[in-house]
């Protein structure tokens, strides 16, 4: 297989400003390979591609070949890419649940194709069903509400009690639809909300940020390109605060969120805005219209830890919502 069977997200203006691309730079979500064929054929000698999910790298076994020694895969989470490599050109990190993913029903991760309630990356640990029938009903409120942005998650929590045990996402999907009404054309569908909080639970997603980003800073050289590509507005915050805070830019502009400690900036921010997509990707690629990329450039000042609590990462603290 010769040719990527999906549309990488903003990659035209990722590789436009981390031109020109050279050296060894690290893919953190390597998914369907979309980022890493791009950064080897823009240039970079080698690509360190990690997923915790095995399947990647068995569906990339035929055309990973065609690189070599250019590509070095390793099955692990971000979180710990200083592991996989040091003093490293560039690291990108492409947010949220990949394609692949989405389309095969029995991974669990789409309402819009029944499977079983799975929804694990890694393919091990608890899954999305032990989740709904495990947690107690706050609990399940509670994530729905903060990793899902959803208003009737009490609503929802109470219907997935009541309805134990669920083992499928059509069973689910139907339960959510229950507590919501029914959406209008051009709207998502009602259950998108709740199955991102639950992915995003079972995944611990906004921890494996919140660890990555340090984790980039750690193995990053002077001189290295930090690009992350979000999907939602908690995923931006947390990657927005970081790199406010690291480069010096952090004005605290909200004033109940917690202060961060001004360090020397680790991170150099040429561009503080974030990058959306233009009107040729959207018309290409649906999927790229909520997504957001920030890109930071390292310096040569020593890696510091921060309190994940303190880059707007949602705790675990609210009972739901109505």
């Amino acid at each position: 297989m010769s040719e990527a069977p999906h549309i990488p997200v903003l990659i035209r203006p990722l590789i436009a400003a981390v031109a020109p691309v050279s050296g060894v730079w690290l893919d953190g979500t390597f998914g369907n390979g979309g980022y890493t064929r791009e950064l080897l054929t823009a240039g970079a000698d080698k690509v360190i591609a990690v997923d915790r999910d095995p399947l990647a790298f068995e569906l990339a076994a035929d055309w990973a070949a065609e690189y070599g020694d250019r590509i070095v895969m390793r099955e692990g989470v971000f979180s710990e890419l200083d592991s996989y490599g040091q003093d490293l050109d560039g690291v990108v990190l492409d947010l949220g649940v990949s394609s692949m993913q989405l389309d095969l029903a029995e991974r669990g991760f789409s309402f819009m194709r029944d499977g079983p309630l799975d929804m694990r990356m890694s393919q091990s640990g608890p899954s999305a069903a032990d989740l709904c029938n495990d947690a107690d009903e706050s609990e399940l409120a509670d994530i729905i509400y903060l990793y899902g942005e959803e208003r009737a998650s009490r609503r929802i929590a109470k219907a997935i009690v009541a309805a134990r045990p669920l083992t499928t996402t059509g069973q689910l999907a139907k339960i959510v639809e229950s507590c919501l009404p029914r959406a209008k054309p051009n709207q998502s569908h009602p259950a998108t909300r709740t199955f991102q909080a639950l992915r995003i639970a079972v995944n611990n997603e906004y921890g494996e940020l919140a660890m990555g980003l340090m984790a980039a800073e750690r193995a990053l050289k002077p001189g290295g390109q930090l690009a992350v590509v979000t999907f939602h507005s908690v995923e931006d915050r947390m990657v927005k605060r970081f790199l406010q805070a690291r480069s010096g830019n952090n004005a605290n502009a909200n004033r109940y969120a917690p202060e961060i400690a001004q360090i020397t900036p680790a991170f150099r921010m040429e561009k503080r805005k974030a990058i959306g997509p233009d009107e040729q990707e959207l018309a290409e690629n649906p999927r790229s219209r909520s997504a957001k990329m920030r890109i930071a450039i390292r310096t040569d000042a020593p890696a510091q830890e921060i309190d994940p609590a303190d880059l707007g990462m949602p705790m675990m603290r609210h009972k739901g919502g109505r």
